[in-house]
């Protein structure tokens, strides 16, 4: 119960990793490639899926239950056991893929 509270609470940063997983960028890719050799090594990776939020989104990470494909890409996240840190603050992250999409217009 306690993790589907915590991910109500992150659900930004957890639509943020989808939205960079679906629509993907050089950048991003890189710093979700660096998150994720930092994963494979950590004893709390769950390959099989037993401790994720969501089942099925193995990999996933067995101390928060998120899915390492989205957190990893979420700019505004970090790892629950200080591992990796966040890049931006959410607010800072927003406004960044507001003026990307400005832009593309």
């Amino acid at each position: 119960m306690a993790k589907l509270i915590d991910a109500w609470k992150n659900r930004a940063q957890i639509l943020e990793g989808f939205m960079n997983s679906v629509f993907k960028r050089e950048d991003i890719e890189a710093v979700a490639e660096s998150r994720i050799a930092i994963c494979n090594s950590c004893p709390l990776l769950d390959l099989e899926g037993s401790k994720c939020l969501v089942p099925g989104t193995q990999p996933c990470c067995s101390s928060c239950g998120c899915s390492l494909h989205m957190k990893t890409r979420s700019l505004s996240s970090s790892c629950p056991e200080g591992k990796w840190v966040a890049l931006v603050e959410e607010f800072e992250e927003d406004q960044i893929n507001s003026k990307l999409n400005e832009t593309n217009e």
